[in-house]
């Protein structure tokens, strides 16, 4: 990689060098936008802050929807794991004779996290569907097996793999990674706060939001979905008493614990009073 950068013709025109500024230039711009706005900002930071500086509440539970592609997250572990492991056959720290079954194997393992991640995102698995699937996978081999199949169909399945440079699996980690960046970032300014009294809802950089009382809206908390509750992840639902407005569905980490929060906190009323023991609270990373 330092050859291939050494080896680049630097001797540019004016103009060359102005493009290549240019990313450089808006991650400066946007620095300087945040430094100016930090003290208007109204992060879910923030809020987690003043909430915990307020005598009159001792509970409360911030959280953001996820984008469904946290739910890639082990395809994204084995993406970064393929590159270094392509890194360390082409720099040589794995031997020639072992490189080729372990470029295979990598590459099959990649194909497999991918695919079960993808069966996450795309369906939902209750524990009753995956118990049958579980079975006709099991009636799919006692047939091969009293076929006298079985042997070579898992030799073809040992051959499936994908083969691809470092460059190739450090890029998809990448493509991967930037959905769930700019999922966090958002979340940073798009957010709900439940509270005892009151549901906030924060739409915007600054102040922009909303305020609903604990009446007018109720929660549920959805894991249906078995493999999403695997990875830690589940869906809390609020719904509002104006039919008109749509139920929220938010995508969220460690669920388990937030949906104690959450009953615990749908189950209190907070008075104005000073309540001088803190207890637990939860919020998003």
């Amino acid at each position: 990689m330092l050859a291939a950068i050494a080896a680049i013709d630097w001797d540019w025109d004016w103009d060359k060098y102005v493009i290549l500024a240019v990313p450089f230039g808006l991650l400066g711009l946007a620095a300087l936008i945040f430094v100016l706005l930090r003290h208007t900002l109204r992060t879910r930071f923030r809020v987690g802050l003043q909430l915990e500086r307020d005598p009159d509440i001792n509970e409360w539970l911030i959280c953001f929807a996820w984008s469904r592609k946290i739910l890639y997250l082990p395809a994204i572990f084995m993406s970064f794991l393929g590159a270094m492991t392509m890194l360390l056959i082409e720099w040589g720290a794995i031997p020639a004779q072992v490189a080729p079954l372990a470029a295979q194997v990598i590459g099959g393992l990649w194909v497999l996290t991918f695919l079960l991640s993808f069966l996450v995102d795309e369906y939902e698995m209750s524990v009753k569907i995956l118990a049958i699937v579980v079975l006709l996978v099991l009636l799919l081999v006692l047939w091969l097996h009293l076929l006298g199949w079985l042997v070579g169909f898992l030799r073809v399945l040992g051959r499936v793999s994908v083969s691809m440079s470092w460059q190739g699996f450090l890029f998809l980690g990448l493509l991967f990674s930037i959905g769930i960046v700019v999922s966090w970032i958002k979340g940073m300014f798009y957010y709900v706060a439940i509270t005892p009294n009151y549901l906030n809802l924060q739409t915007g950089l600054t102040e922009t939001g909303e305020q609903v009382a604990r009446e007018d809206y109720s929660t549920r908390v959805d894991t249906g979905d078995f493999l999403e509750r695997i990875l830690g992840f589940g869906r809390i639902v609020i719904m509002f008493r104006d039919n008109r407005r749509l139920p929220m569905k938010l995508l969220v980490g460690r669920i388990g614990r937030k949906a104690a929060v959450l009953e615990s906190i749908r189950g209190k009323l907070a008075i104005d009073a000073h309540q001088p023991a803190r207890e637990g609270r939860v919020s998003d990373i």
